[in-house]
Formats: structure tokens, sequence, C-alpha cells
């Protein structure tokens, strides 16, 4: 089998199948992509560099030939679906996966989507084109849509603990497909169609950009009213029915929350339908680092101190805690911002060295400083923050922190 694509998603899902004892053809179309596999210096859980130091050239094989996707009986593609500047989805890494497995493809192939995509994109982009160099599917070849469920950072939701989703073209799409997933997944979760299974993704995490964008609302709220935000959702998630927590923030990051509501409603409007839950809650979603940017030059201005030349440190850039992702990081946007109020910003981070505002590149700091102003962004597993304790100013955007003098959003 291949796996098309070996970023944050194909990366975990060839090892998985690799375990379960599958020969798996890793291509990707970027060479430094495969040198850092090869080096051993991708971003991964500690499991997943152990299954890559067993497998790598035994049972997973890497490479940046597409010839080699005409030689396997299976094809799971797992490429990036961004959205651009403007929010609008930027399907070109999908669309050009998808016309190279069609170009690749031979009759008895089964392939599978995994990337999140509009309702109806396995039909548009892969069927399409398959057909068009008249390979049938459900015929001559076999194609399904099961979203992925990669948690970066997470070792409780490795793909072989999630149950995945699956929908193909054909009842016979269908049965391969699940032949095929059965291998890295505890249960397959059968629906009517591609597109459900399309579906089921967006709905997915949209219930999350929903819930996230209220918890941030809420923690800003009851902050008003001199409460701890934190106190009340433990509180209330110790109700064993109908609450589930979310957890307030600086925002959202990597290419999920931030981006797949956007493939919803992007083709909602197409068809001129709205939904204006959807829509309030990535509107506020796309404001909060504006939020964290005006709560610190708030907290700035109740102690007699001016953003403009204040030294600001962001500790933590990577979008969630345990990974070096920078992908759609708050901590990016934040830092804009700052920079562009005329703070002098710096940031440490255990697991980035370097990020690219703008066109700067910065390098992280060390913590012991002179600041005026410390963030609190992201607490990876582990940091030693007890430095904090003698910051006269420290903004606590995780909401996670116990020093008596935090201030949060």
């Amino acid at each position: 089998m291949a796996i098309v694509g070996l970023g944050y998603v194909g990366l975990p899902t060839a090892l998985a199948f690799a375990e379960a004892g599958r020969q798996v053809v890793g291509f990707d179309i970027s060479e430094s992509r495969l040198a850092d596999i090869k080096a051993d210096r991708a971003d991964l859980l500690a499991s997943d560099h152990q299954r890559l130091a067993r497998h790598l050239s035994e049972r997973l094989e890497i490479t940046n030939e597409p010839t080699r996707l005409s030689e396997v009986g299976a094809i799971v593609v797992c490429v990036p679906t961004p959205v651009d500047e403007h929010l609008v989805p930027d399907l070109g890494p999908l669309h050009d996966a998808c016309v190279m497995v069609a170009e690749a493809a031979m009759p008895g192939q089964t392939i599978v989507l995994t990337s999140t995509t509009y309702v109806g994109s396995t039909r548009d982009l892969l069927v399409a084109e398959l057909e068009a160099r008249e390979l049938f599917v459900g015929r001559d070849v076999f194609v399904a849509f099961s979203p992925e469920r990669i948690d970066p950072g997470d070792a409780n939701h490795v793909p072989e603990r999630t149950p995945r989703v699956v929908g193909g073209v054909t009842d016979e799409c269908t049965r391969r497909a699940i032949g095929l997933l059965a291998d890295s997944a505890p249960v397959v979760h059968v629906v009517s169609s591609p597109e459900a299974a399309e579906a089921t993704k967006l709905l997915e995490n949209t219930f999350r950009a929903v819930n996230i964008a209220f918890a941030n609302e809420f923690a800003s709220a009851v902050r008003s009213l001199d409460l701890d935000p934190m106190e009340i959702i433990t509180a209330a998630a110790t109700k064993p029915f109908g609450f589930m927590p979310f957890y307030p923030g600086p925002g959202v990051g990597g290419h999920c929350i931030p981006c797949d509501p956007h493939y919803l409603l992007w083709e909602l409007r197409r068809r001129r339908v709205s939904s204006p839950i959807t829509e309030a809650a990535m509107t506020a979603i796309a404001h909060r680092p504006l939020d964290v940017v005006r709560r610190a030059q708030e907290v700035l201005a109740d102690n007699s101190i001016a953003l403009f030349g204040a030294r600001v440190l962001v500790v933590g850039v990577a979008y969630k805690p345990g990974v070096a992702d920078v992908r759609e990081s708050p901590a990016l946007e934040i830092i804009a911002e700052l920079n562009r109020r005329g703070a002098d910003v710096h940031f440490t981070d255990p697991l980035v060295d370097q990020i690219r505002v703008g066109e700067h590149v910065m390098t992280a700091d060390a913590p012991e400083g002179s600041w005026d102003l410390v963030i609190v962004h992201t607490a990876h597993p582990g940091l030693d923050l007890d430095w904090l304790a003698d910051e006269e100013l420290v903004l606590d955007a995780t909401y996670r922190l116990t020093l008596p003098h935090l201030q949060v959003l």
C-alpha cells in the first residue's frame, strides 16, 4: 500500500499501517521532508519515533517517485487542505494529489481520501479524474472517503485506538476500504456515501470550533464578574450528562479548527445557505489573537507602562502543547500585532527554534531577561515555569497556571 503525503497526518498513518504488518510506500513531493524523516527529525510522538526506527527501510519505504503508486494495491491520500489569507479553501494540494493518483492508478486498486474537504470532493476531484482515464469506480478501481483522526502530540489518540468512519462510492468500494482500514483502527463505522463521511469530519471540527469560541467568550465574561473560568468549567464538568468541557485559550491553530469549518461555510455560500452560528464562531476565533493583544495592552496600561517600546516575552509559540507545529498558531498573529503596535517582542519555546512573522525570521531567546510583560501562550509538558514567580506582570493565556499574581484574558 502507499500513503500520499507524509506530514502530521500521513507519517503517523504510514507508521500505524507498518506496525500492523503492512508493507508501506510513503510518498511526499518534498525532498526536505523525506530527509527529515530519514534523519529522524520529524515531529512525532516518542512511540512513533520508535516505530520509525523499527520500520524505515523494512516495512516503510519513503520516496518522491510517483510511479511507485502504480505498484501497490491500495493508496491512502493524506495531503493538507489549508485555507488562504481570505479564508477560502486552497484545494491545490488535494487536486494535484488526486490527479497524480489517477494518473498512476491501476485496475484493482483501492483508493481512500482522508484529507478534510468539502462535501462532494471525493467524486469531484478523484472519481472524475479516474473515470476520465476510463477506470470506472466500483468496477476497475474502488474509492472511499475516510476522514483522518490524528491528534498530534497526544499518545492517547493514536490511530489504532481511534475509530474510523468510511463511506464508499459503491458497496464494494466500502467493503474494500474496510478491509484496508481495519488493519490500523479498532472500529470502522460505515456511512452511506463519501459525502456522508466528508460531512462527518466537517461536523467534528465545526463542533469543536463553536464550543471553543463559546469557552473563550464565557471566560472573558466571567472575568468581568471577578470569577475564575477554570473553576467554573471544572465544576460544570462534574455533571455526568448534558455537558462536555471545552477550555479557553489564546486561540486555535493547526490545520483543523482554524481551517476545516471554512470548507463547510464556503460550500454553503455557493448554495446560498446561511450558517450564522458557525459564521459567528469562526469570526470569534479569527479575532481571538487580537483579544490577547488588547488584554496585554490593558495589563501594561494598568501598571502605567505603554505597549509601544515595552519588552514582551511570549512563552511557547507552538499551536498546542507537546508539538513543534506552528501552523496557524495564534502566537504568530499575536507577535505580529504586538510588533505593529511598537512592542519589542521576543519568544521562547523549547520545541521551536525559529518562526517567520511576516517577512522576518525570529529566533528563540532564553527566558531570563528584563521583561515588562510575559505572555504565556503554550505551556509544553514538563516545561519549567517556576521563573515566572519573579516576573512582575504575567498574562496567562492558557488559563492553566496557578501563580497568585497572574493576569488572564
